[in-house]
C-alpha cells in the first residue's frame, strides 16, 4: 500500500492509534482503558471501532491467542506524514512556508522546540543543491 493510498484515520480512530503507538500493541481491553481517561465511551464502541480499522487497514491484528492483540498497520511518522501532506494541499495550497509560520504563530514554540527547528532547517539548508 503505497503512502498516498493510505486510509485516512477519523479523529476517534487517531486517538486509538495514539494508544497504540504509545503502549505497543494491545488488546482492546488495554485501549479502552487508556482511551476511558479521554473519553467516555463503552467497550464495545472500542471494539468495534478496531474492528473497523482492522478492515479499512490502519490496525492489524494477531488472532493466534485470546484476547486478540492489535498494532498500527503504519507507523506514528508515515500518518503524521500523509495528514501533514493533505493538510498541506487542502488548507495552504501546497505552501509549506505558510503551514510552518502559521503552526509557530498558533502556540508558544518552547526553546528546545526552537532548537530542533533550527536543527532541521540547517540539516534542510546543507542537503541543498
Amino acid at each position: 500500500m503505497t503512502e498516498h493510498a493510505l486510509p485516512r484515520p477519523t479523529d476517534a480512530e487517531l486517538l486509538i492509534l495514539r494508544v497504540l503507538w504509545d503502549r505497543g500493541p494491545s488488546t482492546v481491553r488495554q485501549v479502552h482503558r487508556a482511551l476511558r481517561a479521554d473519553r467516555a465511551t463503552g467497550p464495545t464502541t472500542t471494539l468495534k471501532l478496531m474492528q473497523i480499522m482492522t478492515d479499512k487497514g490502519l490496525l492489524l491484528r494477531d488472532e493466534s491467542d485470546r484476547p486478540h492483540v492489535y498494532r498500527p498497520a503504519v507507523a506514528r511518522e508515515k500518518t503524521q506524514r500523509q495528514l501533514l501532506r493533505d493538510l498541506l494541499e487542502k488548507a495552504f495550497y501546497g505552501s509549506t512556508g505558510k503551514l510552518v509560520l502559521r503552526a509557530l504563530s498558533t502556540k508558544r514554540v518552547s526553546a528546545a522546540e526552537r532548537e530542533e527547528i533550527r536543527r532541521l532547517l540547517d540539516e534542510w539548508e546543507g542537503n541543498k543543491p
